[in-house]
């Protein structure tokens, strides 16, 4: 009997070290990198107040950790609480070790970090000029990339919101309009203009992918709903007007109207906004940019002309439903929306003989 028990609690103690064996591999196995060969970066953002639960959900929906549980043993073993709130640029071939310490720092990993800021409503030669200022690249480097039909194949396969309209002939940056405005942090300044501008479309993919069902079932493809966003975004200062003024766009495409936007001539002709006022030779010259010129009735832009906010992209896509047709913003950036061309007139003169009238 005695021998019996023995046996009994020899395969209990067994299976005891066995269970706490694995336990223990699999927790050690799920620290490590996701993928030590990947280096495409992932852009999340850690909200103030954000526990550990949190943190966790958000880097595994990412695909940046193996496991949430083991993310939170670890941070429990380690007894951290000082994560930072921010925005990260973090990749899969870091351990959850690494990951937490980014955290923790509030840096990205590596002393040579660089940050950059992108401002919505700024154009690619803004972008370009802006990654030439930061990085050891060229802005030559930046055009190059763009007319890398290889490569922009290769970001329509990958990405949902990308589609052949980017390819147009008349689009002068196949990328306008679809890299998302943020502050980022690089490894260094020799990081590539690929690895820019993934970071830049992951971001917009994370953002987006929440209005994909709202856009699917719009009659606007995501091209055009960004085309006209990126008008809103040039438009608008003010929060509150953005989704009026897109109904206004909407209600000119109605209409079969030109949507007659100055900020989509100055983009056309490559002329810095606020630089000057518009020529009468640019207005009325026709391009498949310029909502101003000849043959542009009921159309929008032949793509976007800017970076926009995701403010601006949800404007875009629910729209408050008016009867205005034209508005028209004062020097202070406030918007006055009127229904008939009379109105409009008697606005603007308004505006000016009030010193509000904007001149460059």
């Amino acid at each position: 009997m005695a021998k019996k028990v023995v046996i009994i609690l020899s395969i209990i103690v067994a299976i005891i070290i066995i269970v706490i064996g694995s336990a223990f591999a699999w927790y050690n196995i799920s620290l490590n990198p996701v993928n030590k060969d990947d280096m495409t970066s992932y852009n999340i953002e850690i909200p103030m107040g954000s526990g550990s639960s949190t943190i966790a959900k958000k880097l595994k929906n990412e695909g940046l950790i193996k496991n949430e549980l083991a993310f939170k043993i670890y941070v429990k073993l380690n007894k951290i609480s000082n994560f930072q709130a921010g925005t990260y640029d973090l990749t899969k071939n870091l351990s959850v070790k690494e990951i937490a310490e980014i955290l923790q720092t509030g840096k990205v990993h590596g002393k040579d970090s660089i940050s950059i800021t992108f401002v919505e409503g700024k154009n690619m030669r803004w972008v370009a000029n802006k990654i030439a200022e930061n990085t050891n690249n060229s802005e030559e480097d930046v055009y190059s990339l763009l007319e890398n039909e290889e490569y922009i194949n290769s970001l329509i396969e990958k990405y949902w919101f990308l589609t052949d309209d980017i390819k147009n002939e008349d689009i002068y940056y196949p990328l306008e309009g679809y890299l998302f405005p943020d502050t980022y942090e690089f490894e260094n300044k020799d990081i590539k203009v690929e690895k820019i501008f993934e970071t830049l479309l992951n971001q917009m993919d994370k953002k987006i992918s929440t209005y994909k069902e709202d856009i699917e079932k719009s009659k606007y493809s995501i091209h055009k709903i960004l085309s006209v966003a990126a008008i809103i975004e040039n438009e608008a200062v003010f929060d509150k007007d953005r989704k009026d003024i897109a109904g206004v766009i909407y209600n000119r495409l109605k209409e079969n109207m030109a949507i007659q936007s100055d900020v989509t001539t100055y983009y056309a002709f490559k002329i810095e906004m606020g630089s000057r006022d518009l020529y009468s030779s640019e207005i009325n010259k026709y391009n498949p940019y310029n909502t101003r010129g000849p043959n542009m009735t009921g159309k929008l832009p032949v793509g976007p002309i800017s970076m926009v906010s995701i403010a601006s992209i949800e404007a875009a896509i629910n729209p408050n439903e008016n009867n205005y047709i034209y508005f028209v913003a004062d020097k202070n950036g406030k918007v006055y929306f009127t229904r008939t061309y009379d109105e409009h007139l008697e606005k603007v003169n308004e505006l000016k003989n009030s010193g509000l009238w904007i001149q460059f």
